[in-house]
Order: C-alpha cells, then structure tokens, then sequence
C-alpha cells in the first residue's frame, strides 16, 4: 500500500487514520523485521509531530491490536531522534545469532543508551538478559564501553519493576521512564533553544547517583532560563542604540500562543512551496527528517508607536549555525497582522549580517537586531543601519492564503487502508 504516496500528496487525511489503518497502507501492510512495511512506517513516523507520535503512543496502550508493541517500540525510537540521539533501530523479534535489542540512541556528549521497550511492567522482566544484550553490544563496538540501559514502559505505574532494578545488581548502569515522561522531555525540549538544555535533558536519561541534587537542580534552572530567554527572543528589548523610541527602552510583550500560530501557518506554507516536510527542533528551528533542509521562524507583531520600527526580529548565533550545518537553510520572518511572510536563504542574511544592529545580554550572549521598514504602503525592506541602507523584500514574499495542499476525503483514504 504506499503510504508515503499518500502521506505527500494528502498528509491531512493521512494523520487522521488510527496507527493501525496507518500500518496497514505502508508495504505490504504486514509489520515484520526487514520489509518495506518497516521501511515506510519509520519514515512516516519521522516526518510527524511530537503531538502526532504521542497520539499514537496512546492508542498503542490504550487499544493494543496486532503488533502494536513493534508500533510502540518504533515511535518510542522516533522520541529518541526527537532529543538528538542518533538512533539505530532494533530488531521486532529476536533472530539466530543475532543481539536483541529495541533501540541504540547515540548521543552526542558520547553517552550511549541501549534501550528496552515495554508496554507494561505486569511481569517480571529479565534484566539480566537486557544486560547481556548491552554486553554483546560492547564486546562488537557497537557502543560505549560505558553505556547504559534504558527500559521505557506505557505506563507510569513501575512500582513492581523500580523495585526490581533497585534491588539486582544493575541498580547503577539501568535507569526506567514511562512513554508519557519521555514525550514530556520532548516537549520541553521543542520549547526551549539553547543546545545546552538538549544536553541536560539527556543527561536525566543516563544514570546517576543523586545523593547531591545540585545536577537535577541544575537541569530545571537551564531549562527554565532557557524558555525565559526563547520567549524574550520574540518580544525583543528595544534599546537606546537603535534611536527607534521616544523616552528610552520599552517591552511590548505579544501572547506566545498568537506567536506560535503564525508560526504554524508560515511553516505550511514553506513546507508546501519547498515540497518539504518540516519536523521541529525546538520552538523557532525546523529541518526535515534527513536534517539536509532547515528553517529558522521568527515571528514579530506589528510596533505602532511612533517612531518605532514595524517589525521587529531577534536573530541568535545558534541559529545560524543550525542553518548552516545543512544543506539548504532558510529565514522565515513572521508578521503577525500580514497574510505573506518573508523567506531569506541564510547566505543573503549571512551577507548582511555586519550592517545590522546587535544586543548583548548581562551573560555576555548576543544577537543581531533585524527590523522590516515600510517605505511605502505595502512595500517592505530589510533595514541596514550600520550602512543607512536597506534591502527590499519584493523577491522574498511568501503567501500564506493558499498554504493548503487539496486533498481527497478521509473517508477515501481510509477505504484505500481497509
């Protein structure tokens, strides 16, 4: 059955198919070890949203059909991807020979996971065989002398199994997180920007002795000062340098949920003008699965005191680091009260970057001021201070009216799944 056919030309109708429909159109719609039905659901599965992949951790515990635990283990490697581990998916079934496993998540601070896919925790689970899986897995070089194992289970209740990796000898190298947790570490990860918050988030995966609490301590305050900081990004300060204001600095501070919606109607449009589709790093990064294209969305509501500037734009360093480690990267700068938005390749930005305005923070971090001037009516530019000058937007117009692809019916689709 082609899903992927169906999912690029009718993604809409696509996501409202339960994962069992979804299974049944890719490949032969027989889930099994090394076959195109595999093939085509891991692929699927990489290019939806976190929302989209909890939905069907879900229904997988909640409504258990054939092969649903192969399904689960699939997404939960997916949530892996998510948090930047490079993940090597494992085998559905044991084979002759062959080293059991349900995932190898890669991470990049060298802190290899060996992970264990459980959708309940009713019986009691062979830890030592899991361990001797990871030993197997170290003795071919297939991961860190010092990785750990990671055993994820549907459900929040494990009082059973904590008490049975406390009381074994695997106490120290073993950690437990439910599917639910571990989408909630997604989350919070697409909320925030800075890369170190990535790092911490993975930390909590790996084992360690919290006698002391000053590391998880340390993992709530740089999450917390980095979605702080994510927020204050899009509801800049504008300061004195810019001689934009009447009577000094000023915040204006605009409603995240309004941001975030234009933000989705912009990354519709990109993904449909580019053929792309566009999965989410954290709030304002966006690549495809293959991370060759990527996109930075800001977005910016309209400044209307005078003397302001229209648009206003913060542009970090990371950012355009993340676009230049692709092979395509794109601006998207996001105007809340305008039907079209404004896509840059990173190279014009990059450009330009020495004639724009710059802020730095009391942590010594900076970023670039970018600010869209209205000459005329209708007409926009990129403001160039350091040069008095300006880049006229015209070729860079993305509309926003027509961002939907046309698609057939659900009901249509679902006849094609049976």
């Amino acid at each position: 059955m082609p899903l992927l056919s169906l999912w690029s030309s009718n993604p809409n109708a696509v996501t409202q198919l339960s994962i069992e429909q979804i299974v049944a159109t890719a490949g032969d719609g027989k889930l099994r070890d090394e076959t195109l039905c595999s093939t085509e659901l891991r692929q699927y599965l990489s290019q939806v949203p976190s929302d989209q992949l909890a939905a069907y951790a879900e229904h997988c515990l909640s409504d258990a059909f054939p092969k649903s635990g192969f399904v689960l283990q699939d997404v939960v490697n997916e949530l892996g991807r998510r948090l930047d581990y490079e993940v090597e998916n494992g085998r559905y079934q044991g084979a002759v020979g062959g080293i059991g496993f349900d995932g190898i998540w890669r991470g990049p601070e060298q802190s290899d996971v060996v992970v264990e896919v459980k959708t309940t925790d009713a019986y009691r689970i062979p830890l030592n065989t899991i361990a001797a899986y990871r030993d197997k897995l170290r003795a071919a070089n297939r991961v860190d002398p010092n990785a750990s194992i990671l055993i994820v289970v549907g459900r929040e209740d494990t009082g059973e199994l904590e008490a049975q990796v406390r009381g074994s000898r695997h106490a120290w190298d073993m950690r437990l997180i439910s599917v639910d947790a571990l989408l909630t570490l997604v989350k919070l990860k697409e909320s925030t920007e800075a890369g170190v918050t990535g790092a911490k988030i993975r930390s909590i995966l790996v084992p360690v002795e919290y006698t002391r609490l000053d590391g998880l301590v340390d993992v709530m305050f740089t999450a917390a000062k980095d979605v702080e900081a994510t927020v204050e990004s899009e509801n800049p300060l504008q300061d004195e340098s810019d001689n934009t204001l009447q009577g000094g600095t000023a915040w204006e501070f605009t409603s995240p949920a309004l941001l975030q919606a234009k933000r989705d109607e912009i990354l519709a449009a990109l993904a449909v003008r580019d053929g792309k589709r566009l999965i989410k790093r954290s709030r304002a990064l966006y690549w495809d699965a293959d991370h060759r294209y990527r996109a930075v969305c800001t977005i910016s509501k309209r400044y209307t005191k005078k003397g302001q500037i229209p648009y206003w734009f913060a542009y970090h360093p990371a950012w355009d680091s993340f676009l230049g480690e692709g092979e395509s990267g794109m601006v998207a700068l996001g105007c809340v009260d305008l039907d079209i938005a404004f896509v840059l390749p990173v190279e014009t930005i990059r450009v330009h970057l020495e004639e724009f305005n710059t802020s730095t923070r009391p942590d010594g971090t900076s970023y670039w001021h970018i600010k869209i001037i209205e000459p005329k009516p209708g007409k926009y530019s990129l403001q160039l201070p350091k040069i008095a000058g300006e880049l006229p937007l015209e070729g860079f117009r993305l509309s926003l009216k027509q961002a939907g692809a046309v698609l057939t019916s659900v009901e249509q689709v679902r006849s094609i799944s049976g």
